[in-house]
């Protein structure tokens, strides 16, 4: 009986110790919970924590949507102070990525109050560290496309065309390369072996490159394109029989839009090895036009004709620095052949038609004016009589 008596005080004074222990650890706010939300549940959690959870995400969510539009009103308050607006739409684009960081910060305020055990304690604590990844890596993939843009505005952008040209391409190569650490990251906060994986795609790299040569040939044609600029987007080219104005530049092919309105596209690795013509780059335009006179014009009206077309063409205002050529070079069947060739100054093909054809009416009225016609290709047939036989009468 003593020894039953001694058995049963330790069991009762050990279960003291351990609802003694139990009241020390409950938080100020379990105190205060019906016994009901402090029974376990699934997972070892308490009731209670199993609800503080999806309450404690949507106060993050609503806290950090409150905190991102706070932070741009200052942000946006100390951008408008520069005389640049590259700034102020950099505010605007890392408005969501703010929003997540103060929810974040809000998350990780209330981790002390969850009460969490060890392993679940610690994966919330993973998922915050991935988070703040996230939140980095999102703005500053959203800030790259802010500042290209504000590098293809620069004065020296503008100056520099082949500059202009490589902006697109440093933009996507910075994007990816980016969102390659922001993955790499966040995957190994998580828990994952990212090691292992990285040398499993170094191993794989080999059959990869064998089994996408065209690709990485395209990739590399694409920045030698970038980097020597033989052609930029908006230009007029001509390459392997096609002829069309460049729409993009892409990273694998390039795409031309045709005067019949379709579109070719052209790899780029193929395109860095092949003879492009590129009008785009032209500084004056070639004027070259041969006509005929016929040969009722008499010498003075012919050199009436030369000489008031050169005058013409001297005076013109878009006539390059070379000299303007108006010359006899042949005389045909048809007529008196006349060469007309001279440079002229326009911004573009367009502008350019539309002189030509200025001064090809101006021709019309020299020739009209100095008496002369327009030769057209004509033969004269001289019928002449067959001699007459002997004794064949007079012919009929």
């Amino acid at each position: 009986a003593p020894a039953a008596d001694q058995a049963s005080r330790k069991v009762t004074g050990a279960a003291a110790s351990v609802a003694r222990a139990e009241r020390e650890e409950r938080s100020f706010l379990e105190e205060r919970l019906p016994p009901a939300l402090l029974r376990h549940g699934p997972r070892g959690l308490r009731w209670w924590q199993w609800l503080a959870l999806p309450l404690s995400a949507l106060l993050a969510l609503a806290l950090g949507w409150v905190g991102g539009r706070v932070s741009r009103r200052v942000l946006g308050h100390m951008a408008a102070q520069s005389t640049t607006t590259w700034d102020d739409v950099l505010v605007e684009r890392l408005g969501p990525a703010l929003t997540l960081f103060w929810a974040l910060v809000v998350v990780s305020a209330l981790r002390p109050a969850l009460a969490l055990d060890g392993a679940f304690d610690a994966a919330l604590g993973r998922g915050l560290r991935a988070g703040f990844f996230l939140a980095a890596f999102w703005g500053a993939f959203r800030a790259i496309d802010v500042g290209f843009a504000a590098m293809a505005e620069a004065p020296a952008a503008r100056v520099d065309a082949g500059l202009r040209g490589l902006v697109p391409l440093l933009r996507k190569s910075s994007k990816v390369a980016a969102f390659g650490l922001g993955l790499v990251a966040v995957l190994t906060e998580l828990g994952f072996h990212v090691t292992g994986l990285l040398a499993g795609l170094g191993i794989g790299g080999l059959a990869v490159a064998l089994a996408a040569q065209k690709t990485v040939e395209n990739l590399i044609g694409s920045l030698a394109i970038g980097v020597d600029q033989p052609f930029r987007v908006g230009d007029y080219i001509a390459v392997d029989g096609a002829a069309g104005t460049v729409e993009a530049v892409g990273m694998r092919s390039t795409r031309l839009r045709t005067m019949d309105r379709t579109l070719v596209t052209i790899p780029n690795g193929k395109l860095a090895d092949m003879r492009v013509e590129s009008f785009g780059g032209r500084d004056r335009f070639r004027l070259a036009l041969v006509f005929g006179l016929d040969y009722a014009t008499t010498p003075a009206q012919l050199r009436e004709v030369l000489r008031a077309v050169l005058a013409e063409l001297e005076a013109h205002p878009a006539r390059g620095p070379e000299a303007p050529l108006a010359r006899l070079v042949d005389l045909t069947e048809a007529g008196l052949r006349v060469e007309v060739m001279a440079w002229l100054k326009a911004g573009g093909y367009d502008d350019f038609a539309v002189l030509r054809g200025e001064l090809y009416l101006r021709f019309v009225e020299i020739v009209a004016a100095a008496g002369a016609r327009f030769a057209f290709p004509a033969r004269t047939l001289h019928v002449a009589p067959r001699p007459r036989q002997k004794g064949e009468g007079p012919a009929a």
